[in-house]
């Protein structure tokens, strides 16, 4: 009778531990980095090689898919000439500006989560970024937005990009140095929640 007792017992302290067990994990049920890397998207904008160094940690990280915005026709380095009236300057002048962009995203769709990245032109995202977004229909989605640059902060680039993808969420963005590594950026993905 007494080892009936025990049994049920240490049974009852098992279910007890289990659901105190699965309770504490549910804690982090909002951080991204839990979510199934077949939703996840990395797309990104790089002339330079500083965002796409960025957006390839994320991926690794992650295990999310890789996906680079090029344009169709693609920026040259007389284009980035800032110092000039290049092709870039003019573009971040004109607000109706959309560059092409080759290629598209298969089964946008599947992705819950799309970390985009860009590098900063003058204070603000290039405006390739604004045609990637109006593009697709990014309703439901979760948006991370993270940029490169020299000196300059995210600023308020994130922001304007946010009305062209009405009905997604947003997450505050991230900017990246040139020199930030891989553990720097693991940092930041481990510790977004959304």
């Amino acid at each position: 009778m007494k080892g009936r007792k025990l049994t049920a017992f240490c049974g009852f302290l098992t279910i007890c531990m289990f659901f105190s067990l699965a309770a504490c994990g549910g804690e982090d049920r909002g951080k991204l980095g839990e979510n199934d890397p077949s939703e996840i998207l990395v797309a990104y904008f790089s002339c330079t090689g500083n965002t796409e160094k960025v957006a390839g940690y994320i991926a690794d990280v992650t295990g999310g898919a890789f996906y680079e915005i090029t344009a169709q026709v693609p920026y040259t380095d007389a284009d980035l000439d800032y110092n000039s009236d290049c092709r870039a300057n003019r573009e971040q002048n004109d607000d109706a500006a959309r560059p092409l962009i080759s290629g598209s995203v298969e089964n946008m769709e599947k992705y819950s989560v799309v970390y985009l990245g860009y590098p900063i032109w003058w204070g603000e995202a290039p405006k390739i970024m604004y045609t990637f977004l109006e593009t697709y229909d990014l309703s439901g989605k979760t948006i991370v937005p993270f940029c490169t640059s020299g000196s300059s902060g995210i600023g308020s680039s994130a922001e304007n990009m946010h009305a062209l993808a009405g009905g997604a969420t947003w997450l505050a963005g991230k900017r990246f140095s040139a020199s930030a590594s891989k553990g720097d950026v693991e940092n930041w993905v481990n510790g977004l929640k959304g």
